[in-house]
């Protein structure tokens, strides 16, 4: 005896889910017309549909969304990853929120399962060594790269990376590029 065939199987526990749910639209957007819908009332005939083992449908893929939902996927991973490296390099909660909309609770949550130490109060600022250092990298940074001023995706990157060569928490290096950049400096 041959087997049914599983994409007979998956099409007809949809549109039986999809009925009982008075979604009649969705069963006519995959195909069945008027007739078909109204064999699926006799379980005899959804029987032989289901158990059919030469395919009586097909599939289309729809790329468009497939690959909008692919992309979505690795936006998502991207994301988490940023405000892992954000997070890591001493970002603010107020950071993480503002470019990620992350409630205090969730960053204290990724805080917690990066096991990074909990923080009280606000990092140092800056003594001049250190702005001096910070300035002059800024300045070899934005020459090297395309750093964009008024994008603060862009200026967010740059500040990560000179965070992190110069082991400074990311909340201090933003604070002072954003200074820099709303005194018109750079």
């Amino acid at each position: 005896m041959s087997t049914p065939h599983p994409l007979n199987q998956a099409v007809i526990a949809q549109a039986l889910h999809d009925l009982r749910n008075g979604q009649l639209r969705r069963c006519k957007a995959m195909g069945f017309g008027d007739d078909d819908l109204d064999a699926l009332k006799h379980p005899a005939l959804i029987s032989v549909l289901a158990n059919a083992s030469v395919s009586w449908c097909s599939v289309s893929i729809n790329r468009e969304v497939l690959r909008r939902l692919l992309v979505q996927a690795l936006d998502v991973e991207k994301e988490i990853a940023t405000v892992d490296r954000m997070l890591r390099l001493g970002a603010s909660t107020e950071m993480v929120s503002r470019f990620y909309g992350l409630t205090h609770q969730e960053v204290a949550l990724r805080r917690e399962i990066l096991s990074l130490p909990k923080r009280k109060g606000r990092h140092p600022v800056l003594d001049e060594t250190q702005d001096t250092e910070l300035w002059q990298r800024w300045k070899a940074l934005t020459a090297q790269q395309a750093v964009e001023r008024a994008d603060e995706a862009s200026l967010l990157a740059a500040a990560m990376d000179l965070a992190e060569g110069m082991a400074l928490p990311l909340s201090v290096v933003w604070a002072t590029i954003k200074s820099w950049v709303d005194q018109g400096l750079v």
